[in-house]
């Protein structure tokens, strides 16, 4: 025993003694912990700073730098797609809107580029049809006057009701299948959140770089960072014709279904 309690003395002391820092050992240290710090500030930035902004309330409310593009009032900030001088028509009742499909499309009165949108919609209660013609709507995520009319993210009633994967909910129209179904039932109310990345062009219309979009479906990812074609044509390809900033479109779709209600829509420009 007292052998055991020598070794361990004498190994405490031995430790004590490899460890104990002379005031050379913490010079050098100091020095070191010096050009370490001016190393690590070599690589850190401290402005320009971020914009400091007001977070929503609760999900999906928005927050303070936010463009709102419906807020359950009116729609002054739309207008009619075929005639841009006329409003839109849709109706507006009990903070919502509703497609009015005897009048087509709506578009937004403002242009835009590079975006992050949350749009809310809901499927009636007492839907009825099936596969596209079952609550079809579509969010065009940048609108053009020519070919497919844009870049379509596609709404539809998938609660229990299949279509072509490329063209059901959650999709980018004919061109990428989303990463999964989350739809809820009808006459329940659902969100996109979406990023867009609109295309870029050279001054002669050469493509520089393709559209893309990542969307969270009722808070799933569905798209993650999905780069697109072209347009979301219903024939033929995707193709690009050089474009800007463009407006946001809602589609008045033509089937027989009973037409579907938006609100709580809002945009931040990127």
């Amino acid at each position: 025993m007292k052998k055991n309690l020598l070794f361990t003395a004498i190994i405490a002391v031995s430790f004590f003694t490899v460890t104990a820092q002379t005031p050379d050992s913490l010079q050098r240290e100091h020095v070191q912990d010096s050009l370490n710090d001016s190393k690590a500030h070599a690589t850190e930035y401290y402005s320009p700073e971020p914009p400091i902004i007001t977070p929503g309330a609760s999900y999906g409310m928005p927050p303070s730098d936010a463009i709102i593009l419906f807020d359950g009032k009116n729609l002054d900030e739309w207008a009619d797609d075929r005639d841009t001088t006329q409003p839109a028509k849709w109706i507006v009742a009990d903070g919502n809107f509703t497609v009015n499909k005897k009048t087509g499309d709506i578009r937004t009165k403002r242009r835009f580029t590079d975006y992050q949108l949350h749009i809310e919609y809901r499927i009636p209660a007492d839907i009825t049809g099936s596969g596209q013609a079952r609550g079809n709507s579509g969010i065009f995520l940048a609108a053009l006057p020519w070919g497919a009319g844009g870049y379509e993210l596609q709404v539809l009633d998938n609660y229990n009701n299949k279509t072509y994967v490329n063209g059901q909910v959650g999709s980018f129209y004919k061109q990428a299948v989303p990463l999964a179904n989350a739809c809820r039932k009808p006459g329940e109310w659902q969100a996109y959140d979406v990023i867009w990345t609109a295309p870029r062009f050279n001054d002669h219309g050469i493509l520089k770089s393709l559209a893309s979009g990542t969307v969270f479906h009722n808070g799933v990812l569905v798209q993650n960072n999905t780069y697109l074609l072209g347009d979301t044509p219903y024939i033929g390809q995707p193709q690009y014709k050089k474009h800007g900033a463009a407006p946001i479109k809602l589609q008045s779709h033509g089937d027989k279904s009973e037409p579907i209600s938006y609100r709580n829509i809002w945009v931040r420009e990127l």
